[in-house]
């Protein structure tokens, strides 16, 4: 009963109302305008046979995938694939088979039939898939950038309960967490707005600048994360100073097949569950997809056995896609709407409800209501050794904090617009320039009794433009971006009223950025590095302008309008060894920032509210991780993984920065059961630990 009057407070105000009506007509004539524009060009097909590289058998069930058209196929029975209806270029081919190591080839179709036949080798170790930043599809050894993935099978085999929670046991990943529901990523000691998660394409933005503000995703339909370390605006843009989360949706059905599936989890701390089902199809012009997921948790319980009152939560997603081929045009379209409830956590000396049980589900109390709509169009003209990338965005997000009975206090609807253009050109065979033009505009406005940022008007566009060029045994990346950003705040409640603190004012935000780097590949098994990049934000608007009490945080913090950019640039190295029983890894970085933003005390209270300033001042983080992991072939059934990481974070003046993590050694163990059965090939058992320094 208790989940059906939440749903039931959830009402669209009119001003929202009038923004779904004008976007939804605002995307039909976008689609309508799209489905009309036919380029009519030659079309190829690519075929050939895969087999075992030692006893030459062919292999059936091979994924035959091209990242980035979106499409795919399975061998058969005598090792053979077919896709047709593939526009002319170089693209990414990949295939991926279990109990063999993923081959990508990058293939230029330009016949009109390409034969291509692939040899896999056998290997233990879990191998990388293509990996996608920015308008690149690459091999994960022929970029500099550190990027390390996780897929939705890993994340559930951890118990995961979030993508943040997934991340967090990545090397040189933790989360900040108020609660099992509510937890951000921090990405080598950085995280919040450092931070830039990308989902469908575009920007995810969920008011991300406070502490007990979640990320808030699920891994239900999805096929993996990928993590960049380390800067990425030349590619992304603000705030990807400390990294960027890019979700990668999962793949299209094959061509010519229709797949369903279903998952159920059980969770015995939260006495939790989280279900989804999903339905998709495909043929050689259309894909499609429909996927459900809810989720429930009561309170969990800490190390010591005690209950920890209101950490519940709870949440319902929906996602559809439909993507089609037309010529050397490539669509593809998504909608996803998700609700969410996120108890706060209570304090020792809060009243609690003692009465209510473990398995309660009430939120009556204190908790987040999160609903967020968003809807995107990615969009490829393929036209010879050049594409063209135009992806267009809406986010639609409201956050909802009600302190009890049913009493809604905080109200904020954040709108954000997505924009960007992209061209990619193929200079002869082993280089290419991108450049583009990418833009966001986002509207925040107050419709509860309390404020804590104002009414705002934020846009920001850069152009950039960087090449990639490939030798023997070295690959190159480098490039420019130049940014601009406004933030306009209003006369909001009593936060900057005439006479507060914090004033409205208009501002502007200008900075250069760039990138370069190499990757070495000395022998089959060995990989090197080098990378030097930058990276920025403007201060977000609770930096700028807050001026009320946090309830989540139990504080009252207060904004510096005069706050200048931060800035970063960041030298990482990093070196890798893998074969087909063992892989390896080493990397270390210094990441200086100039004016960084950081939240700290005062003596001051506010009717028994501490408060706290935000303040700047240079500062410098340093550290590394240590991965390694074994499959032994005499225990094929037993693989082993470790991984160590540190960080270290200081101001100029010798002071260290707040949250950032300790040092941690994370290590797994797995024991693969009845492998002989393909029925049960996944079952298994896995045990692993953390150590927090």
């Amino acid at each position: 009963m208790a989940r059906e009057l939440s749903l039931a407070r959830y009402t669209l105000s009119p001003s929202l109302k009038h923004i779904v009506l004008k976007t939804s007509s605002a995307a039909l004539c976008l689609l309508l305008f799209l489905l009309l524009f036919q380029p009519l060009f030659a079309q190829h097909s690519v075929e050939g046979t895969i087999t075992d590289a030692t006893s030459q058998a062919p292999l059936q069930g091979v994924t035959v995938y091209l990242p980035e058209l979106h499409t795919g196929t399975v061998s058969g029975a005598d090792g053979s694939y077919h896709l047709d209806q593939l526009p002319s270029g170089v693209f990414n081919i990949q295939y991926s088979f279990v109990g063999y190591e993923t081959k990508i080839v990058a293939a230029d179709i330009g016949e009109t039939m390409l034969q291509l036949s692939i040899a896999l080798i056998r290997t233990d170790i879990e191998t990388q898939e293509v990996v996608i930043y920015g308008t690149q599809n690459s091999n994960i050894k022929e970029t500099p950038k550190n990027i390390s993935a996780m897929s939705q099978e890993s994340m559930r085999e951890r118990g995961s309960l979030s993508l943040s929670d997934a991340v967090s046991k990545m090397p040189g990943m933790s989360q900040l967490s108020t609660g099992n529901g509510i937890s951000k990523p921090v990405i080598r000691g950085l995280y919040g707005n450092r931070i830039q998660t990308v989902l469908l394409g575009i920007r995810f933005d969920n008011q991300q600048w406070q502490d007990e503000h979640g990320l808030g995703l699920t891994d239900a339909g999805v096929d993996r994360i990928e993590v960049i370390k380390g800067p990425a605006a030349l590619e992304y843009g603000s705030e990807a100073m400390g990294g960027v989360l890019n979700i990668i949706e999962e793949k299209p059905a094959p061509v010519g097949t229709v797949e369903g599936d279903a998952s159920f989890q059980l969770f015995s701390n939260t006495l939790g569950f989280a279900t989804d089902a999903g339905v998709k199809g495909s043929n050689e012009k259309l894909n499609w997809r429909v996927l459900i997921g809810a989720e429930s948790h009561g309170d969990y319980s800490d190390g010591d056995g005690n209950r920890v009152y209101n950490s519940r939560f709870d949440g319902y997603q929906a996602k559809l896609s439909l993507g089609w081929k037309k010529g050397n045009w490539l669509s593809m379209n998504n909608y996803l709407f998700s609700l969410n409830h996120f108890g706060f956590l209570m304090e020792a000396d809060m009243e609690v409800d003692s009465t209510q049980s473990r398995f309660s589900r009430d939120f009556s109390g204190p908790h987040h209501t999160v609903v967020f709509n968003i809807l995107t169009s990615e969009n490829t003209l393929f036209k010879g050794i050049s594409k063209i990338k135009i992806n267009l965005g809406l986010h639609i997000n409201n956050r909802q904090e009600q302190e009890g009975g049913n009493k809604i206090s905080l109200n904020m609807l954040l709108n954000t617009y997505n924009a960007n253009l992209q061209w990619a050109h193929n200079i002869g065979k082993h280089a290419s320039w991108n450049m583009g033009v990418q833009s966001m505009f986002q509207t925040n406005t107050n419709f509860g009794s309390r404020q804590i940022v104002p009414d705002a008007h934020l846009f920001e566009s850069g152009l950039f433009g960087y090449w990639k060029e490939t030798l023997d045994k070295i690959v190159f990346e480098g490039g420019l971006r130049y940014d601009v950003k406004n933030i306009a705040t209003f006369e909001t409640g009593t936060i900057n009223t005439t006479g507060s603190e914090v004033q409205p004012f208009n501002k502007w935000f200008g900075t250069l950025n760039g990138a370069l780097g190499a990757s070495i590949l000395p022998s089959e098994h060995w990989n090197l590095k080098l990378n030097f990049s930058s990276g920025y934000r403007a201060p977000n608007l609770a930096e700028l302008s807050s001026n009320g009490v946090h309830e989540g945080t139990f504080r009252y913090e207060i904004g510096d309008p005069e706050m200048k950019v931060e800035q970063n640039i960041v030298a990482d190295i990093f070196a890798g060894y893998d074969q087909q029983q063992v892989s390896a890894s080493v990397a270390v970085y210094n990441n200086h920032f100039f004016n960084y933003i950081y939240l700290t005390p005062t003596d001051d209270e506010y009717y028994g509210f501490q408060i706290y300033r935000y303040l700047q001042e240079n500062a410098t983080l340093r550290g590394g991780e240590v991965t390694l992991d074994i499959h032994p072939e005499a225990l094929h059934w037993l693989d082993f993984n470790a991984a160590y990481s540190l960080v270290r974070g200081k101001t100029d003046a010798g002071q260290y920065l707040p949250f950032i993590p300790a040092d941690k050694i994370r290590g797994e163990l797995k024991f693969d059961l009845l492998e002989s059965s393909d029925r049960w090939r996944q079952t298994f058992v896995k045990a692993g630990i953390d150590y927090v320094f």
